[in-house]
């Protein structure tokens, strides 16, 4: 299986995103301390890594890491808002270190949209200098695009600017809002959006991608909001696949193992001919309303074959649907199981991590710096009339937000 695991290298940021779900945190990296999770990823045969944060580019280390990792076999991917990688020299010095892949994060094409999510004034001129940097130096570029209340309309417009301007930009990822973490869960009131609002301009957006000949996921959107492009579907092409994600968090969570894609259903998903490979409702919050989902009568065969004989993605072995629903049902019977553990640990407030793996720790120069991005941040919330994430807690004890 082609596994990508995620380390979050730092939890600050130069940019300031009202719905950021990712926070600063007082954990901190040191090199040696990423260099064990790259080393649990080798050990697991995992296909790459992605660097993420945060904003990865503001740990010192990050070439040394990149370089390690992909000394050690890996594909190496960093998730990034492009700011420094605007410059020729540092974005040279990513692609020599081993960086291969970058995801530029990028919420829409109109300049007064964009800063006002990114709490930032030209954050797009960046992003494009970004982009023609990565590609001078050889460095594969996706776009990854939040999607929220304030560019739900427009998914499509952005898109189309994108392939006019920057054509040889080949990807793009949506991830739908998730409105129960950081910033996200005490700013719902301006960033949060119904299914509905963005339903035809994300149809119309993998219209115009899939008639150009590009590739693009969607994550956290139910298959019922998705439903001519649902082989697209992150966690669908998971489900399909019997893939789980690692996520090595810089903060009280540490290690989380992801094995089960399934979330929230509607009593009318019982119904839906593609509910055993639709991730369903990603709210842990019930800020969304399961009333927007409806059953669908697709043929999930069909679904099905697209993703195993993907020609793109050859790291999926059985090729053969009759083959393919055999193992399916056999991984069905476990993943109930998983998910019914994983349940009772989150109402009980336990996680199960992967391994013994300490991410990161609290030190002196890391509650400093912590404390520093906050009162900034609480300056920036106060002018931008957004709230600060509220109930900061570390291993050191509560910090106050």
């Amino acid at each position: 299986m082609a596994n990508i695991g995620y380390i979050q290298v730092v939890r600050h940021c130069n940019h300031f995103c009202g719905f950021c779900s990712n926070p600063t945190t007082p954990y901190v990296h040191t090199f040696d301390s990423m260099k064990v999770l790259v080393d649990d990823f080798v050990a697991r045969d995992y296909f790459g890594v992605i660097l993420t944060g945060g904003e990865p580019t503001l740990h010192p280390e990050l070439p040394e890491i990149a370089g390690y990792a992909r000394d050690q076999g890996l594909h190496v991917r960093m998730i990034t808002n492009g700011w420094r990688m605007a410059d020729p020299d540092f974005a040279k010095q990513m692609a020599d270190a081993g960086l291969q892949h970058m995801h530029v994060s990028v919420y829409s094409h109109k300049p007064e949209v964009e800063a006002i999510l990114r709490g930032l004034p030209k954050t797009l001129g960046r992003s494009e200098a970004a982009v023609a940097n990565a590609v001078n130096n050889g460095i594969a570029v996706n776009i990854n695009c939040v999607i929220n209340r304030l560019n739900a309309d427009h998914l499509h417009e952005t898109i189309a600017w994108w392939i006019e301007r920057h054509p040889q930009v080949r990807h793009f990822v949506w991830n739908n809002l998730d409105p129960s973490m950081g910033r996200a869960e005490v700013n719902q009131d301006q960033f949060l959006h119904r299914l509905r609002d963005f339903e035809w301009s994300l149809a119309e957006a993998c219209r115009l991608l899939e008639d150009s000949g590009r590739t693009f996921r969607v994550e956290k959107v139910p298959l019922c909001y998705m439903t001519d492009f649902a082989w697209a579907s992150t966690e669908t092409r998971k489900i399909v696949k019997g893939e789980e994600r690692i996520v090595h968090f810089l903060d009280d969570k540490q290690t989380v193992r992801q094995t089960t894609w399934g979330h929230r259903y509607a009593d009318a998903c019982a119904k839906c001919t593609v509910q055993p490979i639709c991730g369903g409702l990603f709210d842990k919050g019930d800020a969304y309303d399961p009333a927007e989902l409806t059953p669908v009568f697709v043929d999930m065969d069909g679904i099905v074959e697209r993703i195993i004989t993907d020609p793109a993605d050859p790291s999926y072995a059985l090729r053969s649907l009759p083959v393919w629903k055999a193992n399916f049902a056999q991984r069905q019977g476990v993943a109930k199981e998983e998910a019914q553990r994983q349940q009772a640990q989150e109402q009980s407030g336990q996680r199960q991590p992967s391994g013994d793996l300490k991410v990161g720790q609290v030190t002196a120069d890391g509650l400093r710096l912590f404390n520093r991005k906050r009162r900034i941040e609480g300056k920036q919330a106060e002018r931008h009339g957004v709230r600060l994430e509220t109930d900061r807690v570390t291993r050191q004890g509560t910090v106050d937000s």
